[in-house]
């Protein structure tokens, strides 16, 4: 199955665990919307432009974090689009991360819990019942598709790019699996007879 390649993967670049206090103030890192519930498809209550400053409460559902604007305005956000005033810029990274954990939490909700570093929540909050639940989410999938390109576009814009093509060598053949043995050294097929 690709998923536990990538979320392996994923949980190799994360940055480890740090508790949030609740009441910490946050940056929004990227535009943003406030919602009335966690998710995508709520109502927008306000928009979040790029270094808005907010305070984290200390409610999650999933990937959504729950915020007070300055107003008093309490709503939630997509925890990559928040940001530790100290903390360095998450760039594409956090966009991508967000992408993934809205692929696979598509339905899904965590019950409240202490929440921690913004890169490492994500991650972390894809557990074995969260997979196991996990619904695609097709107007993701939909709008991947609409940016597809096939071979002639993607000549034509490398060219306007001013890429170039390379050649590079295929990876090499893994070599096949060593056979299981069974307990005391004998191979499988002979463990019977």
């Amino acid at each position: 199955m690709v998923i536990a390649p990538l979320l392996t993967s994923l949980l190799v670049f994360s940055a480890p665990a740090q508790a949030q206090p609740q009441g910490e103030a946050v940056i929004i890192k990227r535009e943003s919307q406030l919602r009335d519930a966690p998710g995508d498809s709520a109502r927008s209550l306000a928009p979040l432009p790029v270094q808005t400053s907010v305070t984290r409460l200390s409610e999650r559902q999933g990937a959504w974090i729950k915020v007070r604007m300055a107003d008093g305005t309490s709503g939630w956000v997509h925890m990559f689009d928040i940001t530790s005033a100290s903390a360095p810029s998450g760039g594409a990274a956090g966009g991508a991360l967000r992408s993934l954990s809205s692929f696979f939490n598509k339905g899904s909700a965590q019950a409240p819990s202490s929440t921690v570093s913004t890169s490492t929540v994500g991650i972390r909050g894809l557990g074995a019942e969260d997979l196991a639940n996990a619904q695609p989410n097709l107007a993701a999938v939909a709008q991947a598709d609409a940016n597809r390109v096939n071979a002639a576009q993607a000549r034509q814009f490398a060219g306007s790019a001013s890429l170039s093509s390379r050649q590079v060598d295929p990876l090499p053949t893994p070599a096949p699996p060593a056979p299981a043995t069974s307990p005391g050294g004998a191979a499988p097929e002979q463990y019977g007879k």
